[in-house]
């Protein structure tokens, strides 16, 4: 996804991507979200002698692009960018009328309130986070939510 420039697994690949490599993208949107960072990744691809394919964009590119074919990778991008702002827009407006129907309650919690109140006690005692998780059915970072909430209202355990 290029939800985000953090991602682990396209770092690895640029690292194992050789000269004479193709990289196939089905989209544009895929690899970046937006022009700077699409630009960057392409150029650092290329510039490794790796040809870079978008499936649905039927556009390819080697490093040794035309002036046309880098307009196209601006215009595309731009367009991938300017698509994912207007999906982005119409989530937060849906949501937001969903509110005031009031059928959008988010996610259910994890936990009963009797159950973070027991979870509180426990972490309070000085049980290890991870058992109570396991313990819980929960992951040790739902803990520490649960925990840092519980700190920011002033419960006390």
């Amino acid at each position: 996804s290029g939800k985000d420039t953090s991602r682990p697994k396209l770092d690895e690949m640029i690292a194992f991507v050789r000269d004479g490599d193709t990289v196939l993208v089905h989209s544009m949107d895929r690899l970046a979200r937006n022009l700077d960072d699409l630009r960057r990744l392409v150029r650092t691809l290329t510039g490794k002698g790796v040809r870079v394919e978008f499936v649905k964009e039927n556009l390819t590119f080697t490093g040794e692009d035309s002036p046309m074919a880098t307009l196209l990778l601006s215009v595309m991008g731009a367009f991938a960018e300017f698509e994912r702002a207007l999906i982005l827009e119409r989530q937060r407006e849906g949501i937001a009328a969903a509110r005031q129907r009031g059928v959008y309650t988010g996610r259910k919690p994890a936990l009963t309130p009797q159950q973070a109140d027991q979870l509180r006690e426990r972490a309070a005692t000085g049980e290890r986070k991870s058992d109570l998780a396991r313990e819980f059915g929960i992951s040790r970072e739902t803990v520490y939510s649960y925990l840092r909430a519980a700190a920011a209202a002033g419960v006390t355990s």
